[in-house]
């Protein structure tokens, strides 16, 4: 039981800077960006606190400037999962029984140091250089979420243990003990969110759990940083296990294990059902269930009703479509347009894109930047290619990329005349909005296409002045999109202010950043203690008349 006497008061969202010209945060910045350019960091496993260096090692590259080395990871093997279980293992004997202060203690000191000190921007340059973020998305990701996170979760975690049973009658005492998962908890994230490296293994850490920590490669590089500070603040060796590598190679022996507890993902639909079809395979070996929590895929919409402030509409198309080249997955990816609207502002949009700057991260005037890497930049071309070769569709912006030095795609804007156009149902991750215009008397007809269009579930938005038009798009998306957004873009959903995550194929919306997310983390344990015994088994209703 957590001490009574300690109440945590409610966070405030980090405040995110804004790195105007000659502003101080600006000029610090540009000095950290430009010394980790020029170095070349080694980084290894961290397993049970200690470095591990495999030598089967992988270089990071700037994806805006693929030539460019900046470092390289190890990455695991089996011997090394085997490695970080047994350390997992060991630490998991302190760390579940130590003090929720000082756990909570440890987390809420790096929250600090990350807003406080150099780290902001080393976390912030080690984002901007490695997933290529321009500085506005690394900073409201890699430093004020990380924040916001690592408060948020110690306030909520107060709050669970601090929930016990409303009545105890006379003679007894009712008590809830929310013990950690019994054994470990593997969390794996992706290359899009630094944050992330710090929420999924962390959650579960902040509960009382030890976790094995499996980066996306291509975000190796931030995520090393976020493990760092955790240390510097305080972590114990073994709690956090820093384990990158392939998937596969790190994925079958940790599932393998009979201590594999817990299941913290952010990532691919395809791969999260393989994942929890491996675990349905080894629930056998398992000493308890697994708690599985995912949040996977998205093909977020936005649909207009003809009363909606068309300018309004338009601004939240290109910051919901194109921010981090679309690389959310809560992206604006399909829109639904009145006819009424679309003239005016199909000019709009095709004039704005025209004044969007694509380049370098370090050129602070550029809105996008590079795709994660030549995967990404194939699969995302090859949906422009479908587009401009199909007689549904064509390409009223954009279309345009080149991959010689940095993996550029223009913001791309596809109309289409088939609401169930493949770039319209599947995700496609990357800087392309496809559109498909309506009749404006088929409103609510349209909104049941969308609402069956794709498999995801997770973001969404309408934008209208009319509020009957509202309800009822609420009412018939209710499925549509775990978070839901009216008159604003589907997309920046802030820490405590809209928890995040979907359903359907978009995940178990377990709602990171919410109480939801921590209660995963525990399995209670009900303590009745009976302060006077009964002296006699015989119930009234026995006595004979």
């Amino acid at each position: 039981m957590v001490n009574a006497a300690v109440h945590l008061p409610v966070p405030q969202n980090e405040p995110v800077k804004t790195y105007a010209p000659g502003s101080p945060e600006r000029l610090a910045l540009k000095t950290k960006l430009k010394e980790m350019q020029n170095q070349q960091v080694d980084i290894p496993l961290i397993i049970g606190g200690k470095e591990v260096r495999t030598g089967d090692t992988e270089n990071i590259v700037l994806p805006h400037n693929h030539k460019h080395v900046v470092g390289k990871f190890h990455r695991a093997s089996q011997k090394e999962v085997g490695m970080a279980i047994v350390a997992a293992l060991e630490a998991y004997r302190m760390w579940s029984q130590m003090d929720w202060e000082s756990r909570a203690a440890i987390f809420l000191k790096a929250a600090d140091m990350m807003t406080l000190t150099e780290w902001r921007d080393i976390i912030n340059a080690a984002t901007m250089l490695g997933q290529s973020k321009n500085v506005h998305q690394a900073e409201i990701d890699a430093a004020c979420e990380t924040a916001d996170f690592l408060r948020f979760n110690a306030y909520y975690a107060t709050k669970i243990y601090h929930e016990q049973p409303l009545h105890s009658p006379a003679g007894m005492w009712n008590t809830m003990e929310y013990r950690p998962l019994e054994g470990f908890v593997f969390a794996v994230t992706p290359f899009n969110f630094t944050s992330f490296s710090a929420n999924l293994p962390g959650a579960p850490a902040m509960m009382g759990n030890v976790t094995l920590f499996k980066p996306a490669s291509t975000a190796v590089y931030s995520a090393y940083y976020v493990v760092k500070l955790l240390e510097a603040a305080g972590m114990p060796p073994g709690v956090i296990n820093f384990i990158p590598g392939s998937g596969s190679k790190i994925g079958n022996p940790v599932l393998d294990s009979a201590h594999f507890a817990g299941l913290h993902f952010t990532g691919s639909t395809a791969v999260f059902r393989q994942i929890w079809r491996t675990i349905a395979e080894n629930l056998p070996k398992y000493k308890s269930y697994p708690k599985i929590v995912g949040e996977t895929g998205g093909k977020g919409f936005v649909f207009a009703h003809p009363s909606a402030d068309a300018h309004a509409l338009a601004i939240a198309l290109i910051q919901g479509a194109f921010e981090y080249q679309g690389q959310k997955c809560s992206a604006a990816s399909r829109a639904y347009i009145p006819k009424s609207l679309w003239p005016a502002l199909k000019e709009y949009l095709v004039g704005e894109l025209k004044t969007l700057k694509t380049g370098d991260v370090t050129d602070f005037s550029n809105y996008n930047n590079a795709v994660i890497d030549k995967n990404a930049f194939e699969s995302i071309t090859g949906y422009i290619k479908y587009a401009k070769a199909s007689n549904e569709a064509k390409i009223i912006a954009g279309g345009d990329s080149n991959d010689s030095k940095g993996y550029f795609i223009n913001p791309t804007i596809i109309e289409t005349t088939n609401p169930k156009f493949k770039t319209m149902e599947e995700e496609i991750f990357g800087p392309v909005l496809s559109v498909y215009v309506y009749d404006d008397n088929k409103y609510e007809e349209t909104l049941h296409v969308c609402d069956e269009t794709s498999i995801y579930g997770l973001t969404g938005a309408i934008f209208a002045q009319d509020r009957r038009a509202i309800i009822l798009a609420s009412r018939i998306l209710v499925n549509s999109a775990g978070n839901f957004y009216i008159n604003d873009k589907p997309t920046g959903a802030v820490v405590a202010q809209q928890p995040f995550g979907g359903a359907r194929a978009s995940g178990t919306n377990d709602k990171a950043g919410s109480y939801l997310n921590l209660g995963r983390w525990v399995s209670p344990r009900t303590i009745k203690e009976n302060f006077i015994p009964r002296r006699d088994y015989r119930y009234p209703f026995m006595k004979e008349d």
